[in-house]
């Protein structure tokens, strides 16, 4: 089912219209997360985990954040290590940019 090859490949026109279009409808909502590449290596380096998959939940705020967790090839989620958590952007965010504002 999954290698762990698959391709996510999106151009910078498609991204900046989908998180746009993200921040119209959810206003109230954050921009994006940050989860370390430490806690990102925790979960790939799982025993049989070829990729990761996320989750959206919303914290005690309302606010969505990604839930991560391992996938084996066979597309069955491994739990033993998740990542949440995300520091949220606002108001931890990078300089303006097509994904997170109207550039």
């Amino acid at each position: 089912m999954f290698t762990g090859e698959e391709d996510h490949s999106i151009d910078i026109g498609e991204a900046s219209a989908m998180t746009a279009s993200f921040r119209s409808e959810y206003p109230n909502q954050p921009k994006g997360g940050y989860i370390s590449q430490q806690a990102l290596r925790e979960i790939l380096n799982i025993q049989d985990v070829v990729g990761i998959r996320f989750y959206y939940g919303l914290d005690a705020n309302g606010m969505i954040h990604p839930v991560a967790c391992g996938v084996t090839a066979d597309g069955d989620d491994v739990l033993s290590v998740l990542a949440e958590r995300t520091l949220l952007c606002p108001p931890i965010c990078g300089k303006p940019n097509k994904l997170n504002s109207d550039m």
